[in-house]
């Protein structure tokens, strides 16, 4: 089990004297001391809650998931460092799924059991249930000592807590989160909700370049829903953040997986971009969007940071509707056919076969990998 502290520190500009940053470390930091360290970030796509999730889950004593992550719970928890979408609001009764989302809190503390340590808030629904959703959420993601961004109830958190700044194993990484918008829901003042705003961005940028970190990755909520492919504004905007300093991108939002690229240039700089991972679990059933990716990637440290290794994995969501039992599950690519029936087996199989068609066709220096 990972186990995390979050401390506000005055981290040292280039600029300006001072300026406050939420700081996640872990509180065994051994790995730091070594020649050449390494760090392992894993990403999963969106963390949903329809209304047959929501039903599915009640128990007598409440709601529970304990289900829903165990055959990928150890890939998760064996990552440095675990981040996840979470585009519900904890938003309080009554549970709601679609187009309000408003999960149990029991799927939150579901999330911490799984192995995730931070999660992205900063999406087209994070304001379904208004201000007091956006705030019960990060009051709860606070109280079980998750860390978050994206999304915040004032301008003075933001300023504090915003990048996001992880210290591990001897590395500094920064995180970005930007959404294209909410569904057409304003944010209510103070509440700030990070938009796609290149002005914003690029201030943003600055503040985390004088920290000196040594990897900045941009949590991206873009694209066109149920598109494979990455849109021209999404191709364009990767360009820029990159060229602005981001050294990573990672995309949601269109609910099936995207491609993704491992770019090197003439001074052998590395830059991933994963231009969409797709649902991690949801109730959609429409053909790709039943499934999506961890995408992982292991960072080295030496005179330069270069990436060790990078790759997807594929998971897919079995439904009640299909399977038979009680919750939703998810399975990697490889769980053993024998132990799930024909008609999931089936389903598995033409998610596995159109994202590996679509990856073979379009992906740059990016290969899967298995781990069950």
């Amino acid at each position: 089990m990972k186990t995390f502290f979050l401390v506000l520190l005055l981290v040292p500009l280039l600029s300006c004297n001072s300026s406050n940053a939420q700081v996640i470390v872990e509180s065994d930091t051994s790995d730091s001391i070594k020649q050449n360290p390494r760090i392992t970030l894993l990403f999963a796509g969106d963390l949903m809650q329809h209304q047959a999730q929501i039903d599915a889950a009640k128990s007598i004593s409440g709601y529970n998931y304990n289900d829903c992550f165990q055959h990928i719970k150890k890939e998760i928890s064996q990552a440095d460092i675990a981040i996840g979408n979470l585009e519900v609001t904890l938003g309080g009764k009554p549970y709601t799924g679609y187009p309000a989302f408003s999960a149990p809190d029991e799927f939150l503390l579901s999330i911490k059991d799984a192995g995730f340590d931070i999660l992205l808030t900063a999406n087209n629904h994070c304001l379904d249930r208004g201000k007091r959703g956006l705030e019960r959420t990060i009051d709860l993601l606070d109280s079980l000592s998750i860390g978050y961004l994206g999304t915040y109830k004032n301008k003075d958190e933001r300023n504090t807590r915003y990048p996001l700044l992880i210290e591990k194993n001897g590395f500094r990484i920064v995180l970005l989160n930007y959404t294209y918008g909410t569904n057409g829901i304003a944010v209510s003042a103070p509440n700030v909700v990070n938009y796609i705003d290149k002005a914003i961005i690029e201030q943003d940028l600055i503040k985390a370049k004088a920290w000196n970190p040594d990897a900045t990755i941009a949590c991206m909520h873009w694209g066109e829903e149920y598109v494979s492919l990455p849109s021209n504004n999404q191709k364009q905007l990767a360009d820029w953040l990159l060229s602005k300093g981001v050294t990573h991108i990672i995309g949601s939002h269109p609910h099936v997986v995207q491609p993704m690229e491992l770019r090197t240039d003439s001074t052998g700089k590395q830059n991933i971009v994963v231009y969409s991972l797709g649902n991690m679990i949801s109730n959609m059933s429409k053909r790709g969007t039943d499934g999506g990716l961890l995408f992982k990637v292991t960072l080295e440290k030496d005179s330069t940071i270069n990436v060790a290794d990078c790759g997807y994995s594929l998971i897919w969501t079995d439904r009640p509707i299909i399977s038979g039992k009680k919750n939703y599950i998810l399975y990697p690519e490889n769980y053993p056919a024998d132990s799930l029936g024909i008609y999931s087996r089936n389903k598995l199989n033409i998610f596995i076969k159109d994202s590996r068609e679509l990856f073979n066709k379009h992906n740059k220096g990016i290969k899967e990998y298995s781990f069950y």
